[in-house]
């Protein structure tokens, strides 16, 4: 039995029901596209020259521009988001894919969900080190298999079986991340201030929301994890319901200190108050990105769209990797600011 069996058909009926209750919710043939993608939180404005944020801002606008075609086109949201997550994990500038992070014994374990708000439907993979588009399994896992979350060997078996091209993990490697992680590792040994609390390890993701033509909504994340991580750490990213979700009246991806999102549950938290409690989603996103989350020790950010096209992009960090093309069709590119749109 596949995704497309009986298991779908219920979550696809579940999907519709919600559709149907959430009076906000109005899908339509009609809907204006609207796209909405991060490179992560946590950008600190000391560290970037002007040539670096001219370099990610140009990289994010290829994302953008890859997924938001894809909504043009007519397309599902779920083609557009993995559109744009596949241009950013292919791009080393990024914490994902090609420019994943390092753990602390040397190797590259990369998480990634994707979730369909029109369906409910999601799958996820956690823990993989030869998957160079970890977003393409996820997309695979939610379609073509029974389960949500698969990690590490069988994830990547699963990759085989569903003809996903394996690469060596030699791809991965970068100069930029392998000195990251040696700075780190001479931290550790000098006991100063652990992984856990320095902003530059934890942070560092992509993901991406989208509404399309049929008023459906998608969200997607992907993300190397966190520099000199233990244990097979897996964070909130492909975590359903904590650092990605989407149903039928919001989609969220979440960056930033990933056991916080998960903690809070956040980003089925923001949904549930835009769709159950009639929030509006700015209020909502605010609320828990900048106050749950900071009241705990956490911070980052995440982007968000409603099923009306509103956009909400909240971060309580110096800044964030974001780029959107809201209602009006123009787009926009910001690393810095207050995550307002």
């Amino acid at each position: 039995m596949n995704g497309k069996g009986h298991g779908s058909k219920a979550l696809a009926a579940v999907g519709m029901l919600a559709a149907a209750l959430w009076s906000g919710s109005g899908a339509r043939a009609d809907t204006v596209p609207v796209m909405v993608i991060h490179g992560g939180a946590g950008v600190i404005k000391a560290d970037m020259s002007i040539e670096r944020q001219q370099i990610v801002k140009a990289a994010l606008g290829r994302a953008l521009q890859a997924g938001y075609a894809v909504l043009k086109a007519g397309q599902p949201a779920k083609d557009a988001v993995v559109a744009a997550i596949q241009v950013l994990e292919d791009d080393p500038n990024f914490n994902a894919g090609k420019g994943a992070v390092f753990t602390h014994d040397g190797h590259n374990e990369m998480d990634a969900a994707i979730m369909d708000g029109a369906t409910l439907q999601a799958g996820a993979v956690a823990g993989v080190s030869h998957v160079r588009n970890p977003i393409t399994l996820a997309r695979a896992v939610m379609e073509q298999s029974k389960h949500v979350l698969l990690i590490g060997a069988g994830a990547e078996a699963f990759a085989q079986s569903q003809k996903i091209p394996l690469v060596d993990p030699s791809y991965f490697w970068t100069q930029h991340r392998w000195d990251q992680l040696q700075k780190a590792l001479k931290e550790d040994a000098a006991h100063t201030q652990h992984a856990d609390e320095t902003t530059d390890r934890h942070f560092g993701t992509v993901g991406a929301v989208a509404l399309d033509h049929a008023g459906h909504l998608a969200a997607g994340t992907s993300t190397g994890g966190m520099t000199d991580k233990l244990w097979g750490r897996v964070g909130d990213s492909p975590l359903i319901g904590a650092g990605t979700y989407a149903n039928a009246g919001c989609a969220m991806s979440g960056t930033g200190w990933g056991e916080f999102y998960i903690r809070t549950v956040a980003a089925h938290e923001i949904c549930m108050r835009v769709t159950a409690m009639h929030e509006t989603l700015n209020h909502a996103a605010q609320d828990v990105i900048n106050r749950e989350i900071p009241a705990l020790g956490g911070d980052g950010g995440a982007i968000l769209v409603d099923a009306q096209g509103n956009i909400a992009m909240p971060f309580n960090t110096s800044g964030m990797y974001r780029a959107w093309v809201g209602r009006d069709g123009v787009s926009h590119v910001e690393i810095f600011g207050n995550g307002k749109t």
